[in-house]
């Protein structure tokens, strides 16, 4: 992570939560249930969102300084157990068919590897489980802005943790076997016009 960004993330991000992207999270997380891990957990955001009647909730965080402020927020007294965990998303730290539910949200951008990290999620999903994602992605159906973001991502993974504008995040999830059931295209007003499309769904993982 790009040492200047954890201390300026959340203030970065607060009219976005204050507005769409806490709505999207909100809806989205709503469908939690069970045990629950979340991989690139950054500095909590979604921990308001989940519902309080989770079994247990892991997150996992691999940046100090994002996990510093995300072992900040969490409850003292929270409705169910919680573990803070410093793996990275290609290597989860639970053991196989055991969690109900797995969540990325704003982290695909950034992970080393995209289809590992897609692999362990769905390795830990229990049959029946579910895969619930919001990410921004490459703007596909839109040939300049996409180009835009293509080259513009050299330079913007150097100052932004690793973000990648321009990763195909909906067929990749397809790829590594979910069965998507939701997977919806929303936008978000960007200054940059760059990190303004997002992917909104969930997905089932094995049978």
């Amino acid at each position: 992570m790009s040492w200047w960004l954890a201390p300026w993330y959340d203030r970065l991000l607060s009219s976005a939560e204050a507005g769409r992207l806490g709505r999207w999270r909100t809806e989205l997380l709503a469908e939690a249930r069970g045990s629950v891990l979340e991989i690139g957990a950054g500095t909590g955001a979604n921990l308001i969102h989940y519902p309080a009647t989770l079994e247990q909730l892991t997150l996992c965080e691999p940046d100090e300084g994002m996990a510093a402020q995300l072992r900040a927020k969490l409850p003292a007294d929270p409705p169910y157990p919680i573990v803070v965990s410093s793996a990275p998303g290609e290597r989860l730290p639970v053991e196989d068919a055991s969690q109900d539910v797995v969540v990325s949200t704003l982290v695909l951008c950034t992970v080393a590897d995209v289809d590992a990290s897609l692999a362990e999620l769905r390795r830990v999903l229990k049959p029946g489980g579910r895969f619930l994602f919001l990410e921004h992605v490459a703007a596909e159906g839109q040939p300049l802005r996409h180009a835009i973001q293509r080259a513009a991502t050299p330079l913007w993974k150097r100052f932004a943790g690793g973000c990648c504008l321009d990763r195909p995040t909906g067929s990749r999830i397809r790829a590594a076997g979910f069965a998507v059931t939701a997977m919806e295209d929303r936008e978000m007003p960007s200054r940059l016009d760059l990190t303004g499309t997002f992917l909104w769904g969930h997905a089932d993982g094995p049978s």
